[in-house]
């Protein structure tokens, strides 16, 4: 009697023991079942930024296996990312991505639309074709993301820090710190898709074009150019973002009064005009927006105190393309860029 006591205890003992083992590993399957649907319910909403830990970035494991290759770690401004292989679909979040993306040889399966000419600034529009517009570049459309599945999501944190986990939870995804300092933007972009050897070819030659200029350039680059940029209700003078550190680059000299850490200055009085004042104006005001900063740069231009500027009167204003020379923020726009200004100088 005893030992058939034993022999029940033992028996149930391990009935108890296979079903807790079956349990857990039923759970297991159900917890990855339920992870995609919990980000296509949370695509609606922004989420808290994620510190860069990157369990989330493994979700798609289709999207893994289609990459294929070894695993890579890329450090970026939320913390370190793994990506496998050389990533065949891409999502681009801010414009120098999408532009340096271009640049690398890669065009994204989707990516945020410009800030003016939309959907894509004429400078890159007949590299985009059939790439979905994502929306705004503050507020992506994550559905439309999740759609594409794609295997990496480059972004960056002064944009979409809120939403990092989110996305993270669609693909790997990685952030620069900020939107305009295009060769960062480069570098990120070039580690992200495992493009390292053309990121490396394109800033040799870049290199090589930056001596060129300079070398033609000669005493000229010592002439002081000013970045001015009318909008609705005020003029602005700017110190820093993307054109500023491609002047910088090439060695081109700014006035004293128009360097800064901010950003730059606004001017709602015509009476500050003088503080415009340098050699050479570059004016990239947008010429596409039809909401009365041109009829305010008229009223500036025509004002007395505009016309005794320097280089008003020695007929050194240039207007550029703003989608160039300020949105654009990356590789192919700094190209662009410098082009223009073999032109405007009269060096080819």
């Amino acid at each position: 009697m005893v030992k058939s006591s034993k022999f029940m205890f033992t028996l149930a003992a391990i009935f108890i023991f296979l079903f807790v083992f079956a349990g857990c590993g039923g759970n297991g399957q159900g917890a990855a079942g339920a992870q995609q649907p919990q980000v296509q319910a949370e695509a609606g909403e922004e989420g808290e930024g994620g510190t860069g830990g990157q369990g989330q970035n493994t979700v798609d494991s289709a999207n893994s296996a289609a990459a294929g290759g070894e695993v890579r770690t890329v450090e970026h401004a939320m913390g370190t990312t793994e990506i496998p292989g050389t990533p065949q679909k891409v999502v681009t979040l801010f414009q120098g991505a999408t532009d340096a993306a271009l640049l690398l040889g890669v065009k994204p399966a989707g990516a945020v639309e410009s800030w003016i000419e939309q959907p894509w600034y004429n400078y890159i529009r007949d590299r985009m074709d059939g790439a979905i517009n994502l929306g705004s570049e503050n507020q992506p459309n994550l559905e439309e993301i999740i759609a594409l599945h794609p295997d990496v999501i480059i972004a960056s944190k002064t944009r979409h820090e809120k939403i990092y986990e989110q996305l993270s939870n669609i693909a790997p995804t990685v952030m620069t710190e900020e939107v305009h300092i295009w060769k960062d933007t480069l570098h990120l972009t070039a580690e992200a898709l495992n493009k390292q050897a053309e990121e490396q070819q394109f800033l040799t030659d870049w290199e090589q074009r930056v001596a060129d200029f300079k070398t033609k350039m000669g005493d000229k680059l010592k002439l002081e150019a000013g970045i001015v940029d009318f909008r609705v209700d005020h003029a602005r003078i700017v110190y820093t973002g993307f054109s500023a550190l491609v002047l910088e680059e090439l060695g081109i000299a700014r006035p004293a009064g128009q360097q800064g850490e901010d950003w730059g200055v606004q001017l709602t009085s015509k009476e500050n005009i003088p503080q415009m004042d340098a050699d050479i104006i570059f004016d990239q005001t947008s010429t596409t927006r039809d909401d009365g900063r041109l009829d305010l740069r008229k009223e500036w231009t025509e004002h007395p105190l505009w016309q005794n500027l320097k280089a008003v009167q020695n007929n050194r204003v240039f207007e550029v393309d703003t989608a160039v020379w300020n949105n654009g923020s990356g590789p192919l726009a700094a190209q662009e860029m410098l082009e223009d200004l073999y032109e405007f100088y009269g060096l080819e």
